[in-house]
């Protein structure tokens, strides 16, 4: 394991899967409404279609209690506009900076961004989420506390509370909290 502060454990969200618009239909359908999942699955499906023709018109979409969608671009760092010295004027395109020059293509890449917005936002979620050991990293804790009994050391043998000090042994930068690849531990979000 390698960390940016060595001998280090970082909490990860370990999730349990991931789900498809057509899967999503089904658990809404599952809710006793009186839509079918193929309703439900057309209206979702024509949604993400004008999400994203919205998003491309230059719009942002606010969906509430979940967050709200916009394009964002990664600029280019252009010192002029307009090169004298080789007749170059920037471009409102996609592409990289030729190495030295002062103007060229305004954008390196385009994302979407998804800002969380009403019940989804870090403060909101702190006071819903769930912590808990993924087995994994409980089976670690567990036996780390039997190897310090076994060596005679019953002291306190770290923070095996869920705040996230020890027992995942999968994050390797402690400034994501943005889950991802989740190696073993963390806190289990459901």
């Amino acid at each position: 394991m390698q960390t940016e502060e060595e001998g280090k454990t970082y909490a990860r969200v370990s999730y349990k899967e991931s789900l498809d618009v057509s899967e999503v239909a089904a658990h809404m359908a599952s809710h006793n409404t009186i839509y079918s999942e193929g309703t439900i699955l057309g209206v979702m499906t024509d949604f993400v279609k004008c999400v994203r023709h919205l998003i491309l018109e230059g719009k942002t979409v606010k969906i509430e209690n979940l967050a709200i969608f916009k394009a964002t671009v990664e600029a280019n760092g252009l010192q002029s506009l307009y090169d004298p010295t080789t007749d170059r004027v920037a471009s409102a395109t996609l592409g990289t900076l030729a190495e030295g020059a002062v103007t060229g293509a305004a954008v390196k890449t385009v994302k979407l961004l998804a800002q969380a917005t009403g019940d989804v936002t870090r403060d909101e979620l702190k006071k819903s989420v769930k912590f808990a050991w993924s087995d994994k990293a409980a089976a670690e804790i567990a036996a780390a506390k039997a190897a310090a009994i076994g060596t005679g050391n019953s002291g306190n043998t770290g923070n095996t509370g869920n705040t996230g000090n020890t027992g995942n042994t999968g994050n390797t930068d402690p400034t994501d909290d943005g889950g991802g690849d989740n190696q073993g531990g963390g806190p289990d979000m459901g």
